[in-house]
């Protein structure tokens, strides 16, 4: 049977260590802590209740980028697997690994920003009016073909605007 998997939404509490294995191999240690919020419906106010420490692991790839990534005060969000509950510490064998974007921009390596990033974003200008709108009908003009023979007896057709 497959260990069960869980999402855990935290901060990133102190430094991330890396480490590598004899055979190359890295392998990334770090401190989440994450805090459930409830409401209170008395108050109608969100409350901290109390912080669920984890200790994370990550293998290869994910431990490079992590290590790189990572600092303190980092929010994350953490896809893996509990491998141990002791002394009131969580320990997570982290699968995949992601940056929470609730209050903070993240740039990919291969979407950097250019340095016009940096500046304030402004709603673009209103574009002039229009003379007429998608929902009027404009007129249709036709161009008589000069290859056909012109039609006798019937009016030429005439739409109104």
């Amino acid at each position: 049977m497959a260990t069960p998997t869980t999402y855990v939404s935290g901060t990133v509490t102190g430094p991330v260590e890396i480490r590598f294995t004899p055979s190359g191999l890295a392998i990334c240690r770090f401190r989440l802590t994450e805090v459930p919020r409830t409401g209170d419906p008395a108050t109608r106010q969100w409350q901290d209740a109390t912080p669920i420490p984890y200790v994370c692991t990550a293998w290869g790839d994910i431990a490079r980028n992590a290590t790189e990534s990572l600092v303190d005060g980092t929010a994350v969000l953490a896809h893996g697997r509990i491998t141990e509950i002791n002394d009131n510490t969580i320990r997570l064998s982290i699968d995949n690994l992601g940056l929470s974007l609730r209050h903070h921009i993240a740039y990919t390596e291969a979407g950097l920003p250019g340095p016009h990033a940096a500046t304030a974003l402004t709603p673009p200008p209103a574009p002039p009016p229009s003379p007429h709108h998608w929902w009027e009908k404009q007129p249709i003009h036709h161009k008589p073909d000069p290859a056909s023979p012109p039609t006798t007896g019937t009016p030429p057709l005439h739409t109104s605007s």
